[in-house]
């Protein structure tokens, strides 16, 4: 089998890596390179993590702050497709579930970028913290009046 540089062509290097480890040819794998990339994997899940919260949170705060809007129903369908999003990933990857206090943190930054990018509305009408528990966030009857 030919040997593919990590730096070179990263597809056919993880295609020879992954028939080594399926074959148990422990010493040829490429142990530095090999353990970043799966490394990454999971930090990958934490960012999808993150950014479905920085759109729902923001459509949240859409909802509350906008209740005219004529277009709010792609809110409420936005809305319930990242808390399904989120629930998957959750579901899928369960270690996540004591970072969502720092990731909604961290996600609530953006999700006040995003309200000012996507509407009218300045940053002194937003809570500079999340107005929402996780659990609020999270729950599929919640749909907030105010906060």
């Amino acid at each position: 089998m030919p040997t593919h540089r990590y730096e070179n062509d990263f597809y056919a290097w993880s295609q020879e890596q992954a028939v080594l480890l399926r074959a148990g040819r422990w010493s040829e794998l490429q142990i530095g390179p090999l353990s970043e990339e799966i490394e990454d994997l999971g930090k990958r899940e934490r960012r999808a993590l993150e950014s479905r919260l920085v759109v729902l949170i923001g459509h949240l705060l859409k909802w509350v702050l906008q209740p005219d809007y004529p277009y709010r129903k792609s809110w409420r369908a936005t809305i319930n497709e990242q808390r399904r999003n989120v629930a998957r990933l959750l579901a899928e990857n369960p270690s996540l579930q004591p970072l969502l206090p720092e990731l909604v943190t961290a996600a609530y930054a953006d999700s006040r970028d995003l309200v000012v990018r996507e509407t009218p509305l300045d940053y002194d009408v937003l809570p500079t913290t999340c107005p929402f528990t996780i659990a609020r966030i999270l729950d599929n009857a919640f749909w907030p009046v105010s906060y």
